[in-house]
């Protein structure tokens, strides 16, 4: 039997893989993708950096989105944190995208304003180290890349926690 989008959850990927850390999200995303896990529990798409994709994504009725981004909220390089964002959290003016990059936020913004009600969203992230260098780097800090195998756990877990939730 196959499941209905609304018993699943969305495990998004952010970032930008060439500016070293920004690539955190893809890389989990990556990873995940070779692992063995329910059908019904998540989909794993890797959005990078193509907000107007996961806005198109979000008016799809997930049971639960979580997003997978390198996220700076003043920890160490490599330590994670995961956080509910609620919808008082997204902001409702009219915000900018920019095209070379996906601020969450902005695309949450941008999905709220068309009416969609948004399932509930949370964020993985991963304090960077460095975005690399101006001429860019495809290469992950050490913390990091470290953090990678425990992101994709922590992702794993809190799908198996929001798909028990009825």
């Amino acid at each position: 039997m196959t499941p209905s989008l609304d018993s699943s959850i969305l495990v998004a990927g952010i970032g930008n893989i060439f500016l070293g850390d920004d690539g955190f999200g893809v890389e989990v995303i990556r990873r995940l993708s070779a692992r063995s896990l329910p059908v019904s529990m998540m989909v794993f798409q890797d959005f990078g950096i193509r907000s107007v994709d996961l806005v198109y994504a979000l008016h799809t009725p997930w049971k639960a989105v979580i997003l997978v981004d390198a996220y700076a909220h003043g920890e160490t390089p490599g330590h994670l944190q995961v956080l509910h964002i609620t919808p008082d959290d997204i902001p409702t003016s009219a915000p900018v995208m920019d095209g070379h990059s996906l601020n969450p936020l902005i695309v949450l913004s941008m999905a709220k304003q068309q009416a969609r009600t948004l399932p509930p969203v949370y964020l993985v992230g991963c304090q960077p180290l460095t975005f690399g260098p101006e001429e860019g780097s495809m290469e992950l800090s050490a913390p990091v890349e470290a953090a990678i195998e425990q992101a994709c756990d922590l992702v794993i877990n809190l799908g198996y926690q929001l798909a028990q939730n009825e």
